[in-house]
Order: C-alpha cells, then structure tokens, then sequence
C-alpha cells in the first residue's frame, strides 16, 4: 500500500473517503466513474497516485498521477514566475522650499536614474518655519522637477500637501 499523503493540499489514495470517483487516467483519458478502491487498485498497478483534484464535483474526480513529479513541476513553475516578476520600490528625493535651481536639475537626474531602473520616485518638498504660509513655492518647485524629467516618467500622484510636506509620486513610463 501506498502511503498517506502529508500534503495538506490534496487527498490521495487512502484519504480518499467516496465510495465512488470519476477517474481520470495519467495519459488524461476518462476512465468513468469506478469504485474508489478499484481506482486505488489501477493507480497501485501503474506505480502512480490517485490524487482528488476536483472534490466537490458530484462524483469527486480523481486523477492518477505520480505525485511527487507533479509537486516537483509546480515548485518549478513557482521559482520560474518568480523570476520574472520585479520588485518596485520607491525611492525618495527630499528637496526644501529654497533650493536653487542647479541643485533641482541634479536631484532630477537622479530621479531619472531611478526611474529608468524600474523604481518609482516620491519627491518631497519640506518647509521649515513660516515657509508653509506659502504652499505655491512648493507647487512651482514640483513642476520644475517634472519638467525636467521631462518624457520620462508620468505623474502617478499629484502634489498633495500633508502636513510640513508636499508630496509628489512619479512612476517610469512604460515603453
């Protein structure tokens, strides 16, 4: 007899508690509806695993399959798609409310950087003191960081002021 499965995931070959399944075979052919312990009797011949894959249809259907090739092929899968995916971070740039303009064309061409990596950028503008009586200085500040980025991110958030700081998110522009 086989053993038990450990695997939360799935009910296979004595876990299995119908009396009748709908069977399917390893090459994917139907085999019908059999008895669970006829069922367990094939799958025990070709060396597989009788693996519910569909338990509330009425009959629940079962494949026979080897078990631990199909866990292996999914674990695969998983690493794969993990592969491909990218991380996002946002990185962030903190400018205040009397910076020159040289040092704005600088901290862009950072941005920039960022951008072209992938990652979304959130520019700060902070104001100290009475500097925050005078938001529009922070709106203006903001634009001349955008236009100098120029085609190369989109405005995902636009400038919202929170508290001492007016913030800005820029994304990458997708190609």
């Amino acid at each position: 007899m086989k053993i038990i499965s450990k695997n939360k995931d799935f009910m296979m070959n004595e876990e299995i508690r119908a009396k009748e399944i709908r069977v399917i075979g390893d090459d994917g052919e139907q085999l019908g509806i059999l008895l669970t312990k006829d069922a367990l009797n094939l799958a025990e011949e070709k060396e597989m695993d009788l693996v519910v894959i569909s338990p509330n249809a009425t009959p629940p259907v079962c494949k026979i399959m080897d078990f631990g090739k199909y866990v292996y092929e999914q674990q695969k899968k998983e690493k794969e798609a993990k592969k491909k995916q990218k991380v996002i971070n946002i990185k962030e740039i903190r400018l205040s409310a009397t910076i020159e303009d040289h040092d704005i064309t600088i901290k862009s061409n950072n941005a920039r950087k960022f951008l072209l990596d992938g990652d979304k950028v959130k520019v700060t503008v902070r104001f100290r003191g009475r500097e925050i009586e005078n938001s529009k200085v922070g709106h203006k500040i903001l634009n001349s960081f955008v236009e100098k980025l120029g085609d190369d991110c989109v405005v995902e958030k636009p400038a919202k002021q929170e508290g001492r700081n007016m913030i800005l998110i820029l994304a990458p522009k997708r190609a």
